[in-house]
């Protein structure tokens, strides 16, 4: 099968991420931001976690750094909306349409619409509103609800890129560690299961939805 390719070493590539919560970006697409900048793409990231208060805004600004390490220019934004509450606020979608006007990326990494928590599909929903001509990939977060679905896109990974991935979320998600469904096992699984469907060279795969795209 003939890959896409987002770009190519020494390329400069603009990637907006945006995640609800402070782990979202890192769990849905943390290898496949590290893959790009391990291709020595110049990679310009904007990061936006929307809900990150107390402790996790702390833990988000840490692991942002640490899987930000090497691209070429970085802005790292910290919301503080109520967790759990975003489809009551309309103060959201001010939020993104400011967001809109202060950055211009060439990929958008955001989350499923078919996602089972409400901010998540709210932060979804708000992306395709207020980004109408760009390339959008959405990423995958495992939960409770059992909510896959079936992807479309997928980003093969190495052994290593995998294995720094799940570190860094270890490392950096205190936190997060009580919740049963958070561990390596999980991330390990998941990538797995991803790989064998795209038949990666090393057996790991992050996954993605794509609903429009267009060819040069």
């Amino acid at each position: 099968m003939m890959p896409l390719q987002f770009t190519r070493p020494g390329e400069t590539l603009t990637l907006l991420c945006l995640g609800a919560h402070s782990d979202d970006i890192e769990i849905g697409a943390g290898g496949t931001i590290l893959s790009l900048i391990a291709s020595g793409a110049k990679l310009n990231v904007h990061w936006c976690v929307i809900s990150a208060i107390g402790d996790r805004a702390d833990e988000a600004g840490a692991s942002a750094e640490a899987f930000l390490v090497g691209a070429a220019e970085k802005a790292v934004e910290l919301g503080n909306f109520r967790d759990g509450f975003f489809p009551y606020n309309p103060e959201l979608k001010d939020w993104f349409e400011d967001l809109k006007r202060r950055v211009q990326p060439d990929l958008i990494l955001t989350h499923r619409r078919d996602d089972a928590h409400q901010d998540h599909r709210t932060v979804r929903g708000l992306t395709w509103n207020s980004f109408r001509n760009h390339l959008i990939l959405e990423y995958e977060v495992p939960k409770w609800d059992g909510d896959f679905g079936q992807p479309n896109v997928y980003v093969p990974l190495s052994a290593e890129i995998m294995q720094r991935k799940t570190d860094l979320l270890l490392d950096h998600f205190g936190t997060q560690r009580s919740k049963d469904w958070f561990d390596a096992e999980t991330f390990r699984g998941l990538a797995r299961l991803r790989g064998m469907e795209c038949r990666a060279a090393e057996r790991y795969a992050e996954a993605f939805v794509m609903r429009k795209g267009r060819f040069a």
